[in-house]
Parts: structure tokens; sequence; C-alpha cells
């Protein structure tokens, strides 16, 4: 009796489970190899310079990730960073990195976060760059204290990049949802957050989910279809990593995003405060770069978009682009949407 063959498929199958099932016990591969320098240290946070491999323009780039997560997607490896694809092509890079907030942090306001953290960064990177401008850059929530520094920083700020970056919270239906529990009092948090004094990072994480993929099963099946691909299989790791590195959050925050941004929606209507100095949109007077993700479940674009028409500056660009909320790859340059904005508006060295 001749045997049976087993179908070309299910055999293709054994290697991948097998793989698949070993990746657990392997060591996690390196993160954030782009070498760099601390020059500025405040609490928890820490301003870190990437100096370029061969300086091409005056106008170094400052960048503020979100509160709620670390930025190392933005430096995941070599061939896939955008660190690196600036540095490459001739930028010197600031990366104000906010860490991990403890319970003694919990009074640290949006407020705090724009004047003590970014707009003294800032004075920093350009004390320590020695240059007359900056280009600050934002992603997600570090976009919209970003927008919020920019319009009213005393400092030269050349440029202005805003990824995914949300500005209008009446636009979300998931925003529209708390507003009303919060109103019919159905949802308050504030004793909770007294009590902890952050928000804690699992608790983020599980919000952020619940917004865009409860049901979190599909980029393990990706990875068991790739299981056998050894450098899938590392990339994966790495923005799997990324993906739930949430941090906490200060309660001061959490409840200033909730009141001032959810609920009055003060940054649209010209009413947020810093420090008693209103931060208004149309106080922005640098070149505005602002980005928005076509399939973006997290921060649409109904979200983004209301900025540019708060926006009086001469010079400002919208771009849409066909991806997710991170899910870009930086193949070792700078993407078009960058490349073909920033490095004129930088003052090249001749």
């Amino acid at each position: 009796m001749s045997k049976r063959k087993m179908p070309k498929n299910q055999s293709d199958a054994i290697p991948k489970w097998k793989h698949f099932l070993d990746i657990p016990t392997q060591p996690m591969p390196e993160m954030g190899m782009t070498p760099k320098i601390a020059v500025w240290k405040k609490n928890k946070s820490t301003l870190w310079y990437y100096p370029s491999v061969q300086k091409k323009y005056n106008v170094p780039v400052f960048l503020i990730y979100s509160l709620i997560n670390t930025p190392l997607i933005l430096d995941l490896s070599p061939g896939n960073s955008l660190i690196e694809s600036y540095v490459n092509e001739g930028f010197d890079v600031y990366l104000l990195d906010f860490g991990s907030p403890g319970y003694e942090d919990g009074e640290i306001s949006i407020e705090d976060y724009v004047v003590d953290y970014i707009q003294k960064g800032v004075q920093r990177a350009l004390l320590h760059s020695g240059a007359s401008e900056i280009t600050v850059m934002g992603f997600c929530l570090g976009g919209t204290i970003a927008a919020i520094y920019a319009a009213m920083a005393d400092e030269p700020v050349k440029n202005l990049i805003l990824s995914v970056t949300p500005i209008d919270f009446s636009a979300s239906p998931f925003f529209d949802q708390w507003q009303e529990a919060i109103k019919e009092g159905t949802a308050d948090f504030d004793e909770t957050i007294d009590i902890f004094q952050t928000i804690p990072a699992s608790a983020v994480q599980y919000g952020i989910r619940l917004m865009t993929s409860p049901i979190y099963i599909s980029p393990y099946l990706s990875l068991l279809n790739e299981a056998d691909n050894e450098e899938y299989v590392q990339n994966w790791r790495r923005f799997n990593a990324w993906t739930n590195g949430h941090v906490p959050l200060s309660g001061a925050a959490a409840k200033q995003i909730t009141k001032d941004l959810v609920i009055k929606n003060r940054l649209v209507n010209g009413g947020f405060k810093v420090k008693g100095k209103k931060a208004k949109l149309s106080k922005i007077d640098a070149n505005v770069l602002v980005l928005a993700n076509k399939n973006d479940r997290l921060v649409p674009q109904e979200m983004i978009y209301p900025i540019m028409e708060h926006l009086t500056c001469k010079d400002k660009t919208y771009s849409l682009l066909k991806s997710g909320h991170a899910a870009k790859q930086y193949s070792g340059g700078l993407p078009p949407y960058l490349k073909d904005w920033l490095p004129k508006r930088s003052s090249p060295i001749q």
C-alpha cells in the first residue's frame, strides 16, 4: 500500500507553526540604534540629540511624540527609522522623550508639558545647535501639544509638521459618546484619577484598543503566515513591542484633555490657555505641513483637517497619505511627503 502524501500546503504549514511557537523564546531584537547623546534632562524627560551624518541644513528638527506611547516607533531599526532617515539626509535631530510619569507626577498638566518641557526643550536645542530657527514635528497627541506650543511660542519656529494630530475633538464618534456620558454623569473619572494620580499604561492600552481593534488577532495571523521569514519576524516584534509599550498619562493632563479638548473643544474654539496666555491656532506663523492617513481609525482626517481652516500663515500644506495611524515604513530615506517639503524650508548650507 503506497503512503499518502501530505498536501503541500499542510507540509509548508508545519515549519511555520514551529517557528511561530519558538518566537517568544527568542531574545528581543534591538531597537533605537541610531547614535544619540542626552543633552538635557527634566524630571523623567530626556532631550536626545542625533547628529547628522553630514550636516546639510541649518534648521534642526525637534521631534515631539505622543504622551501615551514611547517614541521608539521613530527609530525601530536600521533601515526602518525616521530619525535615521533625517540624519542621513543631513538634518540634526532632537527628540523630546517624556519618559514614564509616576504617582509623584500626577499634577503635570498639558500647560506644564508645553511650557516646562517643550518650550524649555526647544530653547535648549537652539542653544545646543547654535541655530537661529527650528522645525518642530509632533505626532498624534504630541502634535496637539506641539500645535498649542507653536500658537504661543516666543522661539523662532520656522516649520511645524503635524502628523496624525487630533485638533477637532468633536469630529470623533467615540469622543461624542464620552462627552455625553460625562455630561450625563455616567462617567466621571476625576475621583479615580485623584487616587492613582495617573492613568495606568494598561488602561491607556485598553482604551486605544477599544477604539481601534477590539479583537486583536489579525497581527498574529500575519506573524504566523510569515513565521519562517526572519526579517519579517524581527520587524514585527519591534513594532509589536512599540504597540504594547504604552506609558501612564499624568492625572492633570488627562483631566485637561478631557475637559478642555474633548468636552469644550477649546483648541478649535480659540479658548485654550497656557499659563493665562491664549493659544490660538491663527497665531501660528510657521510654515505648516499637516499629515493625515486615509485608513486611520484612531485619528480620522475629520479630526485633523479643521486646523487648515484656522491657520492664517501663508505657507500651509495638507497631505492625505494612504496608510493607517502608525503604518509608516522608512526604507533608508525620507518619505516623499517630507523630502519634497522640508529641505527647501530648512536653510540648506551652501
